[in-house]
């Protein structure tokens, strides 16, 4: 990889470091659907235990910088100016089911702006990461947005509203519409890793509405210096305070937006 920055380091041995008892736990899971304590109740362990390691080694490397986590909430620094925003397991439904598909999600913002960002799939060892105006990388490999021009030829992913969440009328009317438009819509269920899939060209757009910002921080960068557009989904810029997302490849970018603002 080119970009070996400081941060760069702290970032990827922090999510390596949790990665190694979620690999183990994940071993776990077939035995846990039978177990008497639960399936839930060991995902939620196995979260503790993930954010718990990753804002030890992380205040460790930056010892004043905040922390804004998905089990532990906010946690003020010194520094007022940075902040860690972080999910430990990104993807529980698939984890508790034992499927491959979840990441570490770290994300660094700076005065309300992310400038790095980390997406880690422990189980296929990928490690998505970009630095404001360092570009975007897959292990070793520049990314790139996709360049297909067409949303038909396209392959969109999406996000469904969780049961007992409001949004699923709005969501079906704006499915109904983009799978009329395009080659095909995948629902993966990790917003970190359809944003990284879009960073990597894999797929050509991604939208998805109520998503929290640690869903979102370390995406949110991967796609911008992947050459991406990532706006809310009125087309507007304050993506981490709506938790409306719509990224794409600068050519159809406006065109998956227009699909979803109509519907």
């Amino acid at each position: 990889m080119a970009l070996r920055s400081a941060l760069w380091t702290v970032m990827t041995g922090a999510a390596q470091k949790a990665a190694r008892a979620l690999k183990r736990d994940f071993g776990e899971i077939e035995q846990l659907q039978v177990s008497q304590k639960g399936p839930s109740d060991f995902v939620s362990a196995a979260d503790l235990k993930a954010e718990k390691v990753l804002r030890m080694e992380l205040a460790k490397a930056r010892p004043r910088f905040g922390f804004l986590m998905e089990e532990s909430g906010e946690v003020s620094g010194e520094d007022k100016h940075h902040r860690w925003i972080i999910d430990p397991i990104d993807g529980t439904t698939n984890f508790l089911h034992g499927i491959p598909h979840f990441a570490i999600s770290i994300g660094l913002e700076m005065d309300g702006e992310i400038i790095a960002g980390l997406v880690f799939n422990p189980i296929t060892d990928e490690t998505y990461y970009a630095e404001k105006g360092k570009g975007a990388f897959l292990n070793d490999k520049r990314l790139r947005v996709s360049s297909r021009s067409n949303l038909a030829d396209s392959v969109i992913a999406t996000g469904i509203p969780f049961n007992g969440r409001p949004g699923h009328k709005p969501f079906l009317k704006q499915l109904e519409r983009v799978m009329g438009a395009v080659a095909g819509v995948r629902r993966m269920g990790t917003a970190s890793l359809d944003l990284a899939y879009v960073a990597a060209g894999r797929y050509d757009g991604y939208w998805e509405t109520g998503l929290q910002p640690w869903d979102i921080a370390a995406g949110i960068i991967l796609v911008r210096e992947a050459g991406g557009f990532i706006t809310e989904a009125n087309g507007g810029k304050d993506i981490m305070k709506s938790g409306d997302v719509v990224a794409a490849n600068p050519k159809i970018h406006k065109q998956l937006l227009d699909i979803v603002v109509a519907a």
